[in-house]
C-alpha cells in the first residue's frame, strides 16, 4: 500500500507539474495506459492521480471516459481573479500588520527583496534573446514571495483558501508573463508589494497586491485573447467557467 501510494503521488506530482507549466496544454487527453507506459506505473496510481488532479480543478474527469486537462476559460479567469482580489490584498495588508509588530515575520520577505533586486539588475543586463531564459528564475521568486504571504498570514482559513488556489493560479503564470516587457512590469509590482509589507504598511500593502492583480488579469487576458495560444489549446472565450 505504502508503495502504490508513493508511486502514486510521484505522478500526481509529475503531471501536476506539465499541468502548470503547459506541457501539458488545456484540453489533451489524459489515457492511463499510455500515461502509465511512459511514467512506469501501472493504471491504479494514473487514476489516482488524475481524480486528485480533477478535485484541484486542472483535470475534466468523468469515470468511463477519457479523463482531459481542464480548459482555460476567459470567463474562468475572470471569476478567479474576482476571488483573489478579495483574499490576497487582505492577506498582504494582514502580514504587513503583523510584521509591523514582530520583526521576525519580516526576516524572509526582506531577504526575498534582495533576491529580487540582484535578479532585476542581472535581467536588465541580458541581451532580449537570453532574458526570456530567465524566466523560471523570476517564477521561483514570485512563487517564494506567494508561499512566503501565506505562511506568515495569521488568519488559517484566509491562508488555507489562497493555498488551495495556487494550481490554477500557477498555470496560469506562465501566460500572463508573456514577454519582457511584462516581466519587468510584474518585477516592479512585486517590489512594491515587498516594500510595503517590509515597511508595515499594511495599506499600502493591499494596494500593491490590488493593483499587481489588476494588471496581470489584463495581461491574461491579452494573452488569452491572442492567436497562439488559441490555436494550440482548449482556450474558451467565454463569459462563464
Amino acid at each position: 500500500m505504502a508503495r502504490a501510494t508513493g508511486k502514486s503521488e510521484a505522478v500526481y506530482e509529475r503531471l501536476k507539474g506539465d499541468i502548470e507549466s503547459l506541457t501539458l496544454r488545456p484540453g489533451a487527453k489524459l489515457s492511463e495506459v499510455r500515461l502509465g507506459e511512459e511514467l512506469g506505473a501501472s493504471r491504479t496510481p494514473v487514476r489516482e492521480a488524475i481524480r486528485r488532479l480533477a478535485r484541484e480543478g486542472l483535470v475534466d474527469f468523468v469515470p468511463g471516459e477519457v479523463a482531459r486537462v481542464a480548459p482555460i476559460s476567459l470567463g474562468g479567469v475572470r471569476a478567479l481573479f474576482e476571488f483573489r482580489m478579495l483574499l490576497e490584498p487582505e492577506a498582504a495588508a494582514s502580514v504587513a500588520t503583523t510584521g509591523a509588530a514582530d520583526e521576525r515575520v519580516l526576516v524572509p520577505f526582506r531577504e526575498l527583496l534582495a533576491r529580487l533586486e540582484e535578479f532585476d539588475e542581472s535581467f536588465r543586463a541580458l541581451a532580449p534573446a537570453a532574458q526570456s531564459r530567465s524566466y523560471q528564475e523570476f517564477y521561483e521568486l514570485s512563487e517564494a514571495f506567494d508561499q512566503a504571504v501565506i505562511a506568515a498570514c495569521r488568519n488559517p482559513y484566509l491562508a488555507r483558501t489562497i493555498r488551495d488556489l495556487r494550481s490554477q493560479t500557477v498555470r496560469l503564470r506562465h501566460l500572463s508573463h508573456s514577454g519582457p516587457r511584462r516581466m519587468l512590469t510584474s518585477l516592479e509590482e512585486h517590489r512594491a508589494m515587498l516594500k510595503a509589507i517590509t515597511q508595515g504598511s499594511a495599506q499600502a500593502a493591499e494596494a500593491a497586491a490590488r493593483h499587481h492583480l489588476a494588471q496581470t488579469l489584463q495581461a491574461l487576458i491579452d494573452s488569452l485573447t491572442g492567436q497562439d495560444l488559441a490555436a494550440g489549446a482548449d482556450v474558451r472565450l467565454d463569459v462563464v467557467r
